[in-house]
């Protein structure tokens, strides 16, 4: 018998894991990589919403505990994933700078907006009305994180590559069978991919299809991510990320000529240099109705949990709400109510 059972192993899913081993607690993982939200993802930690120049939700407290735990996990898998970068934001008119002056002098935000501007120098960039460098900020290789996870729990007999079949599921008053395996709980974090989750389906998790380009621009030359429509970010080698589009109806995995367009355009306004498109992914992120992540357990079962929702900001977020759902299971510690799918069993009760 084991304490948990896990399903999905995206970016939730790893921090629920890290919050197991830390306790000591014994679990066995499902993942079948049928969700590609946190490969595909831009892997950015900001405390600043930039389109608004305000704070992002509960920034303080995220990055807290984000920062240690990413550093903790490059010792555990003596991989470096977490680079420290520099998201810079492009002003489009005199108005967005003073705008910038403004939200530099908040309390919430003077620690994170640097009040001195940057003069744009690099001609393959179009920015007439300077830079604003915001600080705190960096990046978060998913894909290489990942990659170095599963392999991790592979080593440890701790994964399952194969797809989790609900049907075969036997939930008892303290306990859940799986196949042959016995467990206390089992925690679904499975992103998208709850919406066929016949327990936590009732849930409004919507998804918002992304997709990003990869582009090869040796005269680019920048080394910080880059933000205005679009964001650039530099992966080394003069390759860069260009992201990401928001579709709200698609919700199928394939690469589209609508977004790839879209992007171009967007592009063609922040930089003018030459530059070749070597890649596009997609994916769908697991975006909330009310933008706050889904975790708690379901209405009747409480053996029977789930961690989701981490939407956009995945990588600030997901330390956070793994740690918050732990500490409720474990030591009765109240969930937050913004979190805690409580909010929702009115749906759960209509279905």
């Amino acid at each position: 018998m084991v304490d948990y059972i896990i399903v999905g192993l995206g970016l939730a899913g790893i921090a629920f894991c890290e919050e197991l081993e830390a306790a000591g607690k014994e679990f066995i993982v499902y993942e079948d990589n049928s969700q590609h939200s946190s490969t595909v993802a831009g892997g950015l930690y900001n405390p600043v919403i930039l389109k608004r120049f305000t704070p992002a939700w509960n920034a303080d407290e995220q990055l807290e505990i984000a920062l240690p735990f990413y550093e903790r996990l490059e010792r555990k898998l003596a991989t470096a994933f977490d680079e420290k970068i520099s998201v810079v934001r492009r002003f489009s008119a005199i108005e967005e700078q003073n705008m910038w002056f403004e939200a530099s002098d908040k309390p919430k935000l003077s620690k994170y907006l640097d009040a001195t501007l940057i003069q744009n120098k690099n001609k393959a960039v179009e920015a007439p009305f300077a830079l604003g460098k915001v600080k705190k900020t960096g990046r978060v290789n998913t894909r290489k994180l990942l990659t170095s996870y599963r392999e991790y729990l592979s080593q440890k007999n701790a994964i399952k590559k194969e797809r989790f079949q609900y049907n075969r599921l036997t939930i008892e008053k303290k306990s859940v069978s799986y196949q042959d395996i016995k467990a206390k709980k089992i925690i679904f974090c499975e992103g998208f991919g709850a919406k066929s989750n016949p327990y936590f389906d009732y849930l409004p998790l919507k998804g918002t299809k992304g997709e990003l380009l990869f582009i090869k621009a040796p005269d680019l030359k920048i080394d910080y991510v880059l933000k205005s429509s679009v964001f650039l970010i530099p992966q080394g080698d003069d390759i860069y990320t260009v992201g990401a589009t928001y579709d709200w109806k698609d919700k199928t995995h394939a690469i589209t000529e609508k977004a790839r367009l879209e992007l171009i355009e967007k592009l063609s306004k922040l930089i003018n240099c030459n530059y070749e498109i070597i890649d596009q992914v997609a994916g769908i992120r697991p975006t909330v109705i009310d933008r706050r992540p889904l975790i708690g357990m379901h209405p009747v079962h409480s053996n029977l949990i789930v961690l989701n929702g981490l939407g956009t900001r995945g990588v600030m977020v997901g330390p956070t709400i793994a740690k918050q759902l732990y500490d409720h299971l474990a030591c009765q510690k109240e969930l937050p109510s913004d979190v805690n799918i409580k909010r929702f069993e009115d749906l759960y009760n209509a279905n």
